[in-house]
């Protein structure tokens, strides 16, 4: 797969990095033994799949925005789900919010600096059957070179092969972080004595994972 590739092509899927290195299982529920069928290595599909963000601005209304080039390593143990992994790497630059000005400023020295740190990267160290195709992958984020854990909620939506024989799965995931532990600590006050950005930023994951193929 090409370095940050929005478009997925046969050639990019059959050549995908290798699984990343295994994570350690956790207790939790007895897994869906149908689910067998989707063991192997996937990666995220970027033309259908969404890694997202929304943060409360000025106490009243909530921006969204989004991660548009990205990269994925991902393995699904359909037989034991806590065996799962996963690595995703974001660019920085790549932040679109729907305004210029404001997407600048995400990418400045006051947020994600994306000059100097131009990588965001979660990695799985472990999974958990929260219940009937519903996960908790716990894993480290790290952002501008500050690295602590996470826990991302995933519920899987479901399996399908499409028209032109891709195999897909689909997951939903979402977690919430406080950006000043990543040091995204820049913030001005309101009149009301409230943050004009909130430190609660919600992470979303809507994903669209295609199986690798082996090369031929």
């Amino acid at each position: 797969m090409n370095l940050f590739s929005r478009s997925t092509s046969r050639r990019a899927v059959a050549n995908a990095a290798p699984a990343v290195p295994p994570a350690r299982a956790a207790s939790g529920a007895v897994p869906d033994t149908g689910l067998a069928a989707l063991t192997g290595e996937w990666i995220v599909d970027p033309a259908h799949s969404r890694i997202g963000f929304s943060v409360r601005h000025a106490m009243v209304s909530t921006v969204r925005g989004a991660f548009t080039e990205f990269e994925s390593r991902l393995y699904f143990d359909g037989r034991d789900p806590r065996r799962s992994r996963a690595e995703v790497l974001l660019s920085t630059a790549s932040v679109q919010t729907g305004v210029e000005q404001r997407d600048d400023h995400l990418m400045g020295r006051d947020f994600l600096d994306a000059r100097t740190y131009p990588h965001i990267r979660f990695v799985s160290t472990a999974v958990d059957v929260a219940g009937p195709d519903v996960y908790r992958m716990i894993g480290d984020l790290t952002i501008r070179d500050i690295t602590r854990p996470v826990v991302l909620e995933l519920t899987y939506i479901g399996y399908v092969t499409d028209p032109f024989g891709y195999q897909r799965a689909g997951f939903d995931g979402t977690t919430t972080i406080n950006r000043s532990e990543w040091g995204l600590t820049y913030n001005a006050r309101l009149a009301e004595g409230g943050a004009l950005v909130s430190e609660k930023v919600r992470l979303q994951f809507d994903i669209a994972a295609i199986r690798t193929v082996p090369a031929v």
